[in-house]
């Protein structure tokens, strides 16, 4: 008897448009989980006060989640295999969903960082699995205007989400910010039970293999040893952030140790390394990794420049990142078609072509120029992220044995989200250095040309590191003959 949830079944009851009503759904679901990753950062000051917290602490609503969403990327290849698409992707809204509830319900501290551990862990687990759909789902001449649709409703969350996130905390109060996951979450699982099937990737059935939990435990270690160490450095023990970071040393290095001894015994593995012998893919994931370096760093950075070297109002802030935002989206959109016309590398090597320009063009900014000059390099990057974002995950996946395109997906997105990680302790490291080097502090009220030139100089190394990202784009070679061109 056919299961009436399968692929196959699901595809005969909706009919060619099923691949587009399974791709918004979870799109909703993705959209939920990127939004509960950015929209609690403007209720972290009211937060800090209701609970009496030191910044450090308060700090950790933030990485708790970080640190949870990069390790559970790691599982959703097993997750997939073992539990099938829906139950992994109903589970996870749940669980998102159960955060932001006791998020918001929580009247101790620990309650609140253990539901963003919870959020974090839902985030990571799903943002990799539209990927994967959109490479087995669609045809390579429908993957790009796959990816631009998702693309166009995934940044919005972070565009739109801050906004309605500082009217909430307003009107209501830090605790309506948890509860924003929510509507999201249940109309992602009504979706989840029309349109996404129950078979696990390949059209397999569920009860895969059994989860490589020392290869989870190596990578758990070593993100954690290296998200605390370079915390540390940031003002904290020097001792303590030099044996820290080369704990995540051992620990990835005992990872990639395990995971060659897996491949070599034929045992199920976290990683499978064979992933890297595809030499686009491994580009990839290096481009992956600075490119996050980058984008993070630069969502760090922008904020306090435009804040304390600009002296900017936050609302002011806000109202001028959101036409980037939205530029971004309608971007995404056009790029995404044209990765039907373009190879991979001029688009992802383009992209971070213009990224590095509105880098190394922020020092003409000054306390003086009108105000048209900023909001055009940030759209100007902007711009740039639209052109990498659709093309970077297709173009890196593209030449990979179908049996080993979840995994693929999850290494990349765990990489990325490795790199935005040190990219944001890196920007506050070299801002914290060059205001010192230039004698001032963040502390002091005002600003200065001091000032200006350490945020300047900072902007310089980011546009450097999106110079390293081109070179290894341009490695970024397309199979023979996937590219067919639209008449």
């Amino acid at each position: 008897m056919t299961d009436p949830g399968s692929a196959a079944a699901l595809r005969a009851r909706h009919g060619p448009r099923y691949r587009w009503l399974l791709m918004i759904s979870l799109m909703i679901g993705v959209m939920a989980s990127i939004m509960s990753s950015t929209v609690v950062n403007v209720a972290i000051p009211d937060l800090s006060h209701h609970f009496a917290l030191s910044q450090e602490r308060a700090q950790w609503v933030t990485s708790g989640f970080m640190v949870a969403t990069t390790v559970s990327m790691l599982t959703t290849p097993w997750l997939l295999s073992r539990f099938g698409y829906r139950r992994t992707y109903v589970g996870t809204m749940l669980l998102l969903m159960a955060g932001g509830i006791a998020g918001g319900v929580a009247t101790l501290y620990p309650v609140v960082l253990a539901a963003r551990v919870a959020e974090g862990f839902a985030a990571g687990v799903v943002q990799p699995i539209p990927a994967i759909v959109m490479l087995r789902a669609f045809e390579p001449r429908e993957q790009g205007r796959a990816s631009g649709l998702f693309g166009m409703g995934v940044v919005l969350a972070p565009a739109l989400g801050p906004s309605i996130g500082g009217l909430l905390v307003d009107l209501f109060g830090w605790r309506s910010i948890f509860f924003m996951v929510v509507p999201f979450c249940l109309v992602s699982i009504w979706l989840a039970y029309r349109y996404v099937p129950t078979s696990a990737p390949g059209g397999m059935g569920v009860g895969g293999p059994r989860l490589d939990w020392r290869g989870l435990a190596f990578g758990t270690v070593g993100t954690l040893c290296l998200l605390n160490g370079l915390m540390e450095i940031r003002g904290g023990d020097p001792r303590l952030a030099g044996g820290l970071l080369l704990g995540a040393l051992l620990a990835f290095a005992a990872m990639i140790v395990w995971l060659h001894r897996a491949r070599r015994s034929g045992r199920d593995a976290l990683i499978n390394l064979d992933l890297f012998g595809y030499r686009t893919y491994s580009m990839g994931t290096l481009v992956a990794f600075i490119y996050g370096t980058a984008l993070f760093g630069s969502t760090y950075l922008l904020p306090v420049y435009m804040q304390m070297a600009l002296q900017m109002p936050a609302s002011l802030v806000g109202t001028i990142l959101l036409p980037s935002g939205i530029v971004l989206a309608l971007t995404i959109g056009l790029a995404g078609r044209l990765t039907n016309r373009l190879p991979t590398r001029v688009l992802v090597g383009g992209g971070l072509v213009l990224l590095a320009l509105s880098f190394a063009l922020m020092p003409t900014v000054g306390l003086h120029t009108g105000l048209w000059v900023l909001i055009a390099w940030a759209t100007l990057g902007r711009i740039g992220l639209g052109f990498i974002l659709p093309s970077l995950n297709l173009g890196a996946m593209r030449p990979l044995d179908k049996a080993l395109i979840p995994q693929g997906a999850s290494a990349i997105n765990f990489l990325r989200m490795l790199g935005g990680a040190a990219g944001v302790s890196l920007c506050a490291l070299v801002l914290e250095w060059r205001l010192a080097a230039h004698g001032d502090v963040l502390t002091r009220a005002g600003t200065s040309p001091a000032r200006l030139a350490a945020f300047n100089e900072s902007f310089l190394l980011l546009a450097a590191i999106c110079a390293l990202a081109i070179v290894a784009a341009w490695q970024l070679r397309d199979p023979p003959g996937h590219v067919p061109v639209d008449k």
